[in-house]
C-alpha cells in the first residue's frame, strides 16, 4: 500500500491528524467501533487517557489480526462523550497514540456523543485501513 498525507498550507497546521491521506492498495478494512473493553467484555479504566489507550489498543489488535499496521490506517474517527475533556487531555491522548500508533496519522475526526453503546465508555475509536 502506498499513503500520502496530504496537508495543504491553506488550512491550519494539524496536530496529531492529517488533513487528507490518499491511499492505493487492494485491500480495504473496515474497523468496528472499539471501547476499552478487556476480554471478558467489561469496560477497563477510570479516565479518559485509560480508556483512551485501551480502545486505541483494542483498534490496532483488530487491524493486526486482519493483517495491517498503523502505518495503513487511512481514516479513524473517536466518539467522545465529553470534548472538553478530550481537548483538555489532547496532549496526553498524543503521547499514547504516538506510543501506540506512531506518527504516521490518519485522518481523523473527534465527535461529542450523548452516550456509547456502554454506558461506562467515556471513548470509542473506528475508522479503515488500506492494505496492499
Amino acid at each position: 500500500m502506498t499513503t500520502e498525507r496530504v496537508n495543504p498550507s491553506e488550512l491550519s497546521p494539524p496536530t496529531g491528524f492529517s488533513h487528507a491521506v490518499v491511499a492505493a492498495g487492494s485491500k480495504v478494512v473496515f474497523l468496528a467501533g472499539q471501547t476499552a473493553l478487556d476480554a471478558d467484555g467489561k469496560i477497563t479504566g477510570d479516565t479518559l487517557a485509560e480508556q483512551f489507550e485501551r480502545a486505541l489498543g483494542n483498534l490496532l489488535t483488530a487491524l493486526r489480526a486482519a493483517g495491517g499496521t498503523p502505518a495503513e490506517l487511512a481514516r479513524v474517527t473517536v466518539y467522545a462523550t465529553d470534548v472538553a475533556a478530550y481537548r483538555a487531555q489532547a496532549r496526553e491522548l498524543g503521547r499514547l497514540w504516538r506510543a501506540a500508533a506512531g506518527r504516521d496519522y490518519p485522518a481523523m475526526a473527534v465527535v461529542q456523543v450523548v452516550r456509547l453503546w456502554d454506558e461506562a465508555a467515556l471513548v470509542e475509536l473506528d475508522g479503515f485501513a488500506v492494505l496492499p
